[in-house]
């Protein structure tokens, strides 16, 4: 384990902020291998030049197309624009440590980088229990579908989505960044996130774990009960349509976001909700690569892929497209 001098300049006296030694951190990065990087640093880099792509080409489209003008397409843009910031918090920096042969980052930046991607993560699971909620609602009760899904009552619901994952963002982000960090300034992960961090810290770290495990527990336990709830709902009303025309219409609605929310969740309580173990370290960092990294490029692509209605809205502009320069 890599550990710096106090006589290194990446040290500075005890009174600064938060009683910590320690202003720099170092990652330890995907990989140490010198010819695996760049190999990793160019499909990563395509798979970030498609996020970004995927994801504002999919807010453009809901904003410019009439036919998608709906709440269900309202969410989706919302979810788009948080999966591209949430993304942009991770891989740029990730895409330049893996050329760069020391991956450091400020104590500062560090808790930036935390703050930012707690926030987004949490309010992307609440976003898409706001989906589930939109689709119980479209397919439990057609009739009183206009009058719920108000554009007041969606503006209300993604304000509430990105509230409440600012605040306990800034909850996590205080009382993991006021513990001591005053030896090892190596962090063995690609990012800053909670584990790693706390291997570090030198003092106790009994109430942040409670912090931690009360937020995470909430945000995941409070919106995945609201999709499995209305799911439970929705594919009872499916199960009473007499024609089978009917039942896969229906379930066409809202399978691309079943499969969004299933990923995210399975990847997540996989680095999340295990016993720490380093026989699984190796595998935290995959299953991190895939809900930071990957998962928000296949959102917008399972949509494109799955829903019809977006399916036809892209067909409709490429169908545009060729006129509009004649």
């Amino acid at each position: 384990m890599y550990i710096l001098n106090k006589s290194e300049t990446y040290f500075k006296p005890l009174n600064i902020i938060n009683k910590t030694q320690i202003t720099v951190f170092e990652f330890s990065g995907l990989s140490n291998d010198k010819e695996v990087a760049p190999l990793l640093f160019v499909f990563f880099l395509l798979v970030y030049m498609v996020t970004v792509c995927g994801n504002v080409g999919m807010m453009a489209m809901v904003h410019i197309s009439p036919s998608l003008h709906a709440p269900m397409y309202y969410f989706l843009s919302h979810l788009s624009m948080v999966d591209l910031f949430y993304s942009s918090v991770v891989t740029p920096k990730m895409l330049s440590d893996l050329l760069s042969d020391r991956k450091l980052i400020s104590f500062v930046g560090c808790a930036l980088q935390f703050f930012f991607f707690a926030a987004l993560a949490s309010t992307e699971v609440f976003v898409l229990s706001d989906m589930a909620y939109d689709r119980y609602v479209a397919i439990c009760h057609p009739l009183h579908y206009v009058s719920v899904m108000t554009k007041k009552k969606c503006l209300s619901l993604v304000a509430l989505a990105f509230s409440v994952g600012f605040i306990q963002a800034s909850a996590q982000t205080s009382s993991l960044f006021s513990l001591e960090y005053c030896e090892s300034n190596l962090i063995d992960h690609f990012y800053c996130d909670i584990p790693p961090l706390l291997r570090l810290s030198c003092s106790e770290t009994y109430a942040c774990n409670i912090v931690t495990l009360f937020f995470v527990c909430f945000c995941s336990l409070s919106s995945m009960t609201t999709i499995l709830v209305s799911y439970a709902l929705i594919f009872s009303s499916i199960l009473r349509i007499k024609s089978s025309a009917g039942r896969r219409k229906a379930f066409s609605t809202c399978s691309s976001h079943l499969m969004c929310a299933s990923i995210f969740y399975i990847t997540v309580f996989f680095t999340y909700l295990h016993p720490s173990s380093s026989a699984l370290e190796k595998q935290d960092k995959v299953a991190s690569v895939f809900y930071t990294v990957v998962t928000p490029m296949l959102n917008p692509l399972i949509y494109s892929l799955r829903n019809q209605e977006v399916k036809k809205a892209i067909i409709r502009l490429v169908q545009k497209s060729p006129n509009r320069h004649l």
